[in-house]
């Protein structure tokens, strides 16, 4: 460019002043380029999940006749799939042209006023002319290369950015250092205790208020009450997957916030109600807590849990290979009994079973009770049930509503009381 300036300055500043305008056309129609390819991004997540929900969810379509508006939803997202995919390469195929046109302008441009000085003046001679539109070409050519790789690099920020929203998700802190936490007992005892505890998903509606409990070493707490009251969100905070927003919760006299989250849930063993299986053999499930477990200790526990005998009549027993996903051949009571041996192998000092035996047989349910009240004899144990007679004999029963707890006591006092647990009795009972 400084050669051509120093030959002739009004066809240097006549190709300096047109090529910005192959940089305007580009940035206008790259900004929608990225708008076209993050709608594409978008949609094509939403298709894919909802792909993969129906097919995880097979049965229940099928069940419910629902394959064909099934069918409808997906051909709707995959419509507009394709509308947003047109427009997408309609304006990834225009870059290059539109950019490569503007240049060609510059180029005639240039031509046309060397030609007019050549004639005019005669200041520029033809040969002049011809090496003026071989600089013009190579110095625009690095913006039709640049052009021809916008719509790759606007597809790839877009799809980046949703893989970005994930990587930046804050995730869950302890503290600065190994000094921000306290010093754990290396034996826990098991007193639980809530302060004041408050707790809302969304600000504007609270639903724990002010909660106190204490729990002695060695209690077995039921919590029951209607679907909605808190009792799962009780556990999640006992668990910490959830932070008090109001007050503290405190583990044999140690803040929880205090603690490692990874300290804080060794000390709980914990079966669901919505049971998790890999795939992987059964011997690695049962082990998935304790990786190095001995074969001896998963069979106890895997008897202790009354699935031994299942195991054993399987093909390769303990080393079959399971499914993870609903298309096992292993029933739910089977998967939930895996999930308990997994929780008494691990042999925490506290324990919590949030409808942890809602999908086996009664008779099995009256062992496992047996097993886990050895199991955790001296230890602390957190039971959320809706069928009562499996917490009949739990030291200390804790009934909410609404976020709040409102009765407290064992069986016979909570019955005797005629308040929320009475009646929920009596609804259970009644004939």
């Amino acid at each position: 460019m400084a050669f051509m300036l120093s030959q002739s300055l009004i066809i240097g500043a006549v190709v300096i002043v047109l090529t910005p305008l192959s940089v305007f056309a580009a940035s206008f129609i790259s900004k929608r380029i990225h708008s076209a390819f993050k709608e594409q991004s978008k949609i094509t997540g939403e298709l894919g999940g909802y792909s993969d929900e129906m097919i995880s969810n097979r049965k229940l379509t099928a069940a419910f006749a629902y394959e064909h508006e099934a069918g409808k939803k997906f051909y709707e997202i995959n419509k507009r799939l394709k509308i947003c995919g047109e427009k997408a390469q309609f304006y990834s195929s225009l870059t290059n042209p539109a950019t490569r046109f503007v240049n060609g302008l510059v180029y005639a441009a240039a031509g046309v006023a060397g030609a007019f000085l050549a004639v005019s003046s005669g200041t520029v001679s033809p040969g002049q002319i011809s090496s003026f539109l071989a600089y013009a070409n190579q110095y625009t050519k690095p913006f039709n290369e640049v052009s021809g790789v916008i719509a790759q690099l606007q597809s790839a920020i877009a799809s980046a950015s949703r893989v970005f929203s994930v990587i930046d998700v804050i995730p869950e802190t302890d503290g600065e250092s190994d000094n921000d936490y306290e010093q754990i007992p290396d034996e826990i005892t098991g007193v639980v205790s809530a302060e004041h505890v408050s707790f809302s998903y969304v600000t504007e509606k609270p639903l724990i208020r002010d909660l106190n409990i204490e729990i002695s070493p060695g209690s077995r707490v039921a919590i029951v009450g209607p679907t909605g009251c808190g009792k799962t969100t009780l556990i999640n905070l006992l668990m910490r997957f959830y932070d008090v927003t109001g007050g503290k919760i405190s583990v044999d006299g140690v803040d929880i916030k205090n603690m490692k989250r990874s300290s804080l849930r060794s000390m709980y063993g914990m079966v669901l109600q919505d049971t998790w299986l890999f795939d992987g053999t059964i011997r690695e499930n049962i082990a998935y807590g304790c990786p190095d477990a001995s074969d001896e200790e998963i069979e106890s526990a895997a008897k202790d849990a009354h699935i031994h005998s299942f195991i054993r009549r399987l093909p390769d027993g303990y080393d079959t290979v399971i499914s993870g996903d609903e298309s096992s051949q292993i029933s739910a009571g089977q998967k939930q009994l895996l999930c308990i041996a997994r929780v008494m192998l691990a042999k925490t000092p506290m324990l919590i079973l949030d409808e942890a035996t809602s999908s086996i047989d009664t008779m099995t349910e009256v062992r496992i009770s047996r097993a886990f009240a050895a199991m955790m004899k001296g230890g602390t144990s957190f039971i959320v049930a809706h069928r009562l007679s499996t917490i009949k004999n739990a030291d200390l029963i804790l009934v909410m509503r609404d976020g709040d707890i409102v009765e407290t006591g064992n069986h016979g006092e909570l019955l005797g009381k005629r308040g929320d647990y009475a009646n929920l009795w009596n609804r259970q009972f009644s004939e």
